[in-house]
């Protein structure tokens, strides 16, 4: 089988930006999706957990996506994340991304409702089947309960020719190996943890869906390429600059954080949907004392 070239590089999941009344800001979206792009990403995930999905209604992610698509003007892909409470309104969020012009679809295992097996598969299935766009499985275990294994990877990719990659995001590095052993010529690998890349790179990952990548996009694609390319003394030197910042992609605000290094950087803004609050007080004091020092230090690359 062919492999899709979609699965390489740097993916970012980015952030929905919202207005004062915390409707979707439109006008930054495009922006902000050019500015990566002119900054070597390759491709564009809109709807994830970064990106506030949860709090997103149907329409408002549909909306999104097609900014998203109109503003990447046929450069990258754009790639949304499918989430959903029920099966049913994956599904028709699957075929909207398709309608809308999409490149591939990040499939999530159901939200909430966490439960075995045979489940999991049915909903993913389901989605997979949905459309024909290529499609990346996002296994995160911590956030959404459940665990695809290699194996199970590998029952999904014999059934679903469109599966062709997998964002690995249980923070084990050994997971992308078992992977790359069990799958690597038939479904790519992705790292999809901040504080993991150079790890997850070392394991044979082939692509990155990175989060503060919103804020430092050449400095990720930069860091990336480096790894990719066995330049581990040059990649250790940026990553031991970069991860005070990357750590703020795998703790409970992330959201906050990542969206804080952004208005810090110039490119956002803090705002976010409860039932997530902006920070206050010592905590927001404290990661602005990380932000401001990683950005004062921020090497010339």
């Amino acid at each position: 089988m062919s492999m899709s070239t979609i699965w390489h590089g740097v993916l970012p999941a980015i952030t929905t930006p919202f207005d004062a009344d915390l409707a979707i800001d439109h006008a930054f979206v495009a922006q902000h999706v050019r500015w990566l792009i002119d900054n070597g990403c390759n491709g564009i995930i809109p709807c994830g957990s970064l990106g506030e999905g949860a709090t997103l209604s149907f329409d408002e992610k549909v909306a999104l996506i097609r900014t998203c698509v109109e503003a990447a003007a046929g450069r990258v892909p754009v790639i949304p994340g499918i989430a959903a409470l029920s099966t049913d309104e994956a599904v028709r969020l699957a075929r909207a991304s398709a309608d809308a012009g999409c490149g591939g679809l990040m499939v999530l295992p159901p939200y909430v409702y966490s439960s075995d097996w045979r489940e999991m598969k049915a909903h993913v299935a389901a989605v997979m089947s949905a459309t024909t766009l290529p499609c990346m499985l996002y296994n995160n275990p911590p956030a959404y309960k459940t665990d695809f294994s290699a194996a199970q990877v590998a029952e999904l990719a014999a059934e679903h020719g469109n599966l062709q990659a997998v964002k690995e995001s249980s923070g084990d590095s050994r997971r992308v190996t078992a992977l790359v052993a069990l799958l690597g010529a038939r479904v790519r690998v992705g790292v999809g943890l901040d504080d993991m890349v150079c790890e997850g790179v070392a394991a044979g990952a082939e692509f990155w869906v990175a989060g503060t990548v919103n804020a430092l996009p050449r400095e990720s694609v930069i860091q990336f390429e480096l790894a990719k390319a066995g330049r581990w003394d040059e990649a250790q030197a940026l990553y031991r600059w970069h991860l005070p910042l990357l750590r703020l992609d795998t703790v409970v605000k992330f959201v906050q954080l990542i969206k804080l290094i952004q208005q810090e950087a110039g490119m956002g803004n803090e705002r976010v949907r409860p039932p997530r609050l902006e920070l206050v007080g010592a905590e927001r004091d404290e990661a602005l004392a990380v932000i401001r020092k990683a950005l004062r230090e921020k090497p010339v690359v």
